[in-house]
């Protein structure tokens, strides 16, 4: 006879997951870490087999832990479908978004198909922009919701209503390089980074050149993907939040004599402090998966 999973705690593995630990999960989830424990022992007892390494660095999936997480990703969406046309709530219609894809790139793409798992009938619009721009064009209405980067030295212009701008989160910089790069503390700094239009590739200099640390653009690249590529294969330095750190970088600061880098801020804004309830529904799966 076969069993059927008990979608709570389908859906705790996967918050886990996605999260990266169980406690980066509480908040979510609204129970205590305890319970969430429990939970991932009860699926797994029921699976036979282990689902979650954990670690210091939190968790990550089994092979057996990544198939249940992709299987239960689609029960959970047909369980949300389902609910939302119970109760007349199939939302449909179409969602702007633009993002600068310094914000959680890895995670990005796992958060926009749980929200067209969720909302079927979304037609979801997704732009990679600058963050400057960002703010224009939701400003200007060309995008329903925005998600952009803050630098320490700026103050966002203010909007008419607080509640078209929410605070996501705060990410420290760091400077990473691959392990292959051999440079003294002495030697200018090979830097990998955006084009000069790039507000941080400005800030970042600009604190180079303040602490009279010598540097020269080795590589520039159109988006942060190509910054990782150039990163990996040991071309440079690079300046990045802490989310778009991939795998296999290390913090080359203290090393190289490079000067200390405060956090930024990642913002969600609206284009108008009264959205659609499909917009609000975005907004709030953004939001609390940004956590």
């Amino acid at each position: 006879m076969v069993k059927r999973f008990d979608l709570e705690l389908l859906n705790t593995l996967v918050t886990a997951v996605e999260q990266g630990s169980l406690s980066a999960a509480v908040p979510i989830l609204c129970r205590s870490q305890s319970t969430l424990s429990e939970q991932v022992r009860k699926l797994e007892q029921q699976c036979g087999v282990p689902l979650l390494v954990r670690g210091k660095q939190g968790v990550v999936p089994t092979p057996a832990g990544e198939r249940l997480v992709d299987h239960a990703r689609k029960l959970l969406a047909l369980n949300d479908t389902a609910y939302q046309d119970m109760q007349g709530l199939l939302m449909a219609g179409d969602v702007r978004l633009a993002i600068t894809d310094y914000f959680r790139p890895d995670w990005v793409p796992t958060l926009l198909r749980r929200i067209r798992g969720r909302y079927p009938r979304l037609r979801l619009h997704v732009a990679i922009l600058k963050s400057a721009l960002i703010e224009q064009e939701v400003t200007a209405r060309e995008y329903d919701l925005g998600i952009s980067m803050v630098l320490p030295d700026v103050v966002p212009e203010s909007f008419a209503d607080a509640g078209q701008r929410r605070l996501l989160r705060r990410e420290p910089l760091c400077w990473v390089a691959h392990s292959s790069l051999e440079l003294t503390s002495s030697e200018p700094v090979p830097i990998v980074a955006l084009p000069a239009s790039c507000a941080l590739h400005r800030y970042t200099m600009g604190m180079l050149e303040s602490h009279r640390r010598p540097y020269y653009i080795a590589h520039s690249a159109s988006g942060v993907a190509g910054m990782h590529l150039a990163l990996s294969a040991g071309l440079g330095v690079a300046c990045l939040n802490a989310s778009a750190v991939p795998e296999g970088l290390t913090r080359s600061a203290g090393a190289l004599n490079l000067p200390r880098l405060p956090p930024v801020r990642f913002h969600m804004t609206s284009s108008t402090p009264a959205v659609s309830a499909l917009v609000a529904e975005v907004r709030g799966m953004l939001a609390r998966s940004a956590r």
